[in-house]
């Protein structure tokens, strides 16, 4: 299968785990989910020698097609206020947690590899005191490729929300630390409030935002989902991030050591080398020609007394002539 491009559902769920259970269940057609404020219960009970009753397993969501990423607790009041699932079909991608890079319950980092290359995505969830923009502020780190950065920030302001009138200078930190990591404010196309207050009085807002490459494709082309919120106050949002095919060469030219054709090609090679001339060989121009010479005889016998094979998990660099012979000797004897 192909990966063409990165299909991502964010939202926060309000510590409601029927939820995020519903997420996981019915949005299969997306590659990550990202959660923030989820909900950790009593999963079950553990044997405890000093608990006839057991000691409790706190836990979040699990599902058999997700897998989910997120900071071990240190303690009860320490549970992480982010998480991220990934789609099992992307294991090929070998997504992995990145504490090492953050280590705080409202911030998670997960990178993947494609074409050799490192990419990063970065949730949050800052809260009315905003530790994570702190946090993130106050950590120098050198990271590139950081394709999206999302979350729940609880920040109001007119940058992003023409209803309200304001400008805080929270939201210039949380512009510095985005613009550190070369991200830009994306806008929606369906512009609306991501939150939906159930106070009297109280107007919608918009503090769901999204963060992506400066001056890519995707920008400004994420989604809000009012109508797919479920009983969280918070809309989702969606987004589809392209990323490069990875090319995995299918063939190649090979020739068995130690079989007969490796040894026409020896041969081959050594009768064209005494045709050069080398005895002028006084610049580096000519050393250059000799060189493209010798390098054009080599690839020329290569490709005469080589075969193309294809590439496959069962190939063995280590099988030679006398493998060959060693297994057709057995085949016929048994022995």
């Amino acid at each position: 299968m192909i990966i063409r491009k990165l299909r991502i559902f964010s939202q926060n769920v309000r510590k409601n785990s029927i939820i995020t259970s519903s997420i996981l269940e019915s949005y299969s057609q997306f590659d990550i989910v990202l959660i923030q404020e989820p909900s950790w219960s009593e999963i079950r009970k553990l044997l405890s020698a000093d608990n006839c009753e057991g000691e409790p397993l706190i836990g979040s969501c699990h599902h058999p097609n997700w897998i989910a990423f997120s900071r071990t607790p240190k303690d009860n009041n320490d549970f992480p206020r982010v998480i991220s699932y990934v789609n099992i079909h992307l294991s090929s991608l070998r997504f992995l947690f990145q504490k090492d890079i953050f280590d705080h319950r409202d911030i998670n980092i997960i990178s993947f590899s494609n074409n050799g290359r490192c990419h990063y995505i970065l949730k949050i969830y800052s809260d009315s005191s905003h530790m994570a923009l702190k946090y993130l502020k106050d950590t120098e780190v050198n990271i590139n490729k950081v394709l999206l950065m999302t979350g729940d920030f609880n920040i109001r302001d007119s940058l992003w929300d023409p209803s309200f009138p304001f400008h805080s200078s929270i939201s210039d930190n949380l512009i510095m630390i985005a613009d550190s990591f070369d991200l830009s404010l994306s806008f929606p196309t369906n512009p609306g409030p991501t939150r939906f207050s159930d106070t009297a009085g109280e107007s919608n807002s918009v503090i769901d935002l999204m963060f992506l490459r400066s001056g890519s494709y995707e920008l400004d082309h994420h989604h809000i989902l009012p109508d797919h919120r479920l009983s969280s106050d918070h809309a989702p949002l969606t987004i589809n991030i392209p990323i490069e095919d990875e090319f995995v060469q299918s063939t190649k030219l090979s020739i068995i050591p130690g079989s007969n054709k490796e040894k026409e090609f020896i041969k081959d090679v050594t009768i064209n080398m005494l045709t050069l001339d080398t005895s002028n060989i006084d610049s580096v121009d000519n050393l250059i020609s000799v060189i493209n010479q010798l390098r054009s005889i080599v690839e020329h016998m290569w490709t005469k007394n080589s075969k193309r094979t294809k590439i496959t998990k069962h190939s063995k660099q280590w099988w030679s002539e006398s493998c060959r012979l060693a297994i057709s000797k057995y085949r016929e004897t048994r022995s």
